[in-house]
């Protein structure tokens, strides 16, 4: 049973995963501040921590030259109770001595490896200081990548929706309608041509013409006759 429900809990929490991947795809400013926010974090754990070993480093280093400085003490008095024949305090002082070169040494090799841990440390930090950093250009360079390359999506969408078919289509159906009236009054003018009373007013046009020629002629002919006569009077 508790397989099952470890297997059920995997499984939620796949989905979870999934879910929130999908989340990130769509809004990428999000998983890149969550990613921040978290080095943010193990930045300032691993400030805390270094500071707490710069503080031993500190604290042993202090501890060092007050032993040295006892130590150093513990050998002048040593030479002095020598010179003066004081065996029994010369003693006391020697093994004083052997206990505080013991320890100089113990605290010198923690001296040595606290200032060890501190410059680690600090290089850690300085590397996730720089990391973050890096993290955020990436960010804000990612994002304005982002940012350009959908404004020309955007832009591409809308040049790709202004269809010219659409606006050659319409101009093709006022085309068709300017050459149906064109047709309709081409049409109109070849009936009218052969229309009865049209075809009745050309014939008396061309009769009244013939008319006005015929009298042309008799004037004519009156005028050259009356001339004629006149000439034989004469």
């Amino acid at each position: 049973m508790s397989g099952l429900f470890s297997r059920l809990g995997n499984l939620w929490r796949g989905f979870i995963s999934l879910w929130i991947a999908d989340i990130e795809k769509e809004h990428p400013e999000i998983a890149y501040e969550n990613a921040i926010n978290s080095m943010v974090e193990k930045y300032t754990k691993l400030k805390k921590a270094t500071a707490a070993i710069v503080r031993r480093r500190e604290e042993t280093n202090l501890r060092h030259q007050n032993h040295a400085k006892e130590l150093e003490q513990v050998n002048a008095d040593l030479g002095v109770a020598i010179e003066s024949g004081q065996d029994d305090l010369a003693v006391i002082l020697l093994q004083k001595k052997n206990v505080l070169e013991k320890e100089v040494a113990d605290i010198t090799a923690e001296r040595d490896s606290s200032a060890k841990d501190a410059d680690s440390a600090k290089a850690s930090l300085l590397q996730v200081q720089a990391e973050i950093k890096k993290l955020q250009a990436e960010r804000d360079s990612s994002l304005a990548k982002l940012a350009n390359a959908q404004v020309k999506v955007k832009i591409q969408e809308q040049l790709e929706g202004l269809s010219v078919d659409a606006e050659v289509k319409a101009l093709d159906g006022v085309r068709e309608h300017i050459r149906t009236q064109v047709a309709a009054a081409q049409l109109g003018e070849e009936l009218g041509q052969s229309d009865l009373d049209t075809r009745l007013k050309q014939l008396r046009s061309q009769s009244g013409e013939v008319t006005a020629k015929q009298q042309l002629a008799d004037l004519k002919a009156q005028m050259a006759a009356k001339k004629a006569a006149a000439q034989k009077t004469i």
